[in-house]
């Protein structure tokens, strides 16, 4: 039987679609999650100590990723009684970090057959050919990829980054603009680059809300207070 060939997803492109079992019941992927933002992750095993660090961070912080309409979704390939089992031991034995009695509410895919997993790229022969690796899928409400970020096996994630992420594409669509490095809220923001010579010699001799390095360098200032009024919904 000829063996079936994968494609990595990729950025612009509509997240496959599946239908899993979870620890929250069966969800059909991405159509259950239409309307919100959606980061989808995998993680190696259950009863791993890296994985564990990171469920109890990710479940301390869904209020946060709700109230900016963004859901989460993780993923492994091991079993739903195990998965269970796992997060039952986090609650009931695990403290890290101050926190303790965490429950993780959000949905756990069982993907024992490596299904999901490989149509998502999450399995890298170089690491491993039967772990995921610590992918991370950002899908926006009409269920597009929007970023992707991966981490080896032995590398937590960064969820001061993620949440960054997540906040940032919001802010890019909601404005217009263009996010420069290690922009914050609160931060000036890129205006797009003039598509003509004449708009580009216009934002140089132009003193308004803009400040231009040069013509193809434009920033202006973007409230934090409206940027977080804009996406936050508490």
């Amino acid at each position: 039987m000829e063996e079936k060939v994968y494609s990595m997803p990729r950025i612009g492109e509509k997240a496959p679609d599946f239908k899993a079992v979870t620890t929250q019941g069966e969800i059909n992927f991405p159509g259950d999650y239409k309307g919100s933002w959606v980061i989808l992750f995998s993680h190696p095993a259950d009863f791993t100590p890296v994985c564990t660090s990171e469920f109890m961070i990710f479940a301390n912080m869904e209020k946060q990723f709700n109230e900016a309409n963004c859901k989460l979704v993780g993923l492994s390939v091991d079993g739903l009684y195990s998965h269970i089992a796992w997060l039952r031991t986090i609650k009931e034995k695990i403290e890290y970090k101050g926190m303790k009695n965490v429950e993780v509410t959000f949905p756990l895919i069982e993907d024992i057959t490596m299904e999901v997993a490989k149509t998502y790229g999450m399995l890298q022969p170089g690491e491993s050919s039967t772990k995921a690796v610590r992918a991370v899928f950002f899908i926006d409400p009409k269920g597009i990829i929007r970023t992707i970020i991966y981490y080896p096996l032995s590398l937590g994630r960064n969820f001061d980054e993620l949440y960054r992420v997540i906040i940032g594409l919001q802010t890019a669509d909601a404005f217009s603009v263009a996010l420069p490095a290690d922009w914050r809220p609160g931060d000036d923001v890129i205006v797009p680059t003039a598509g003509s010579c004449g708009v580009a010699k216009e934002r140089m001799e132009k003193k308004d809300e803009m400040h231009c390095y040069d013509w193809f360098f434009c920033t202006k200032k973007l409230d934090k207070e409206k940027v977080l009024k804009t996406i936050i919904k508490k």
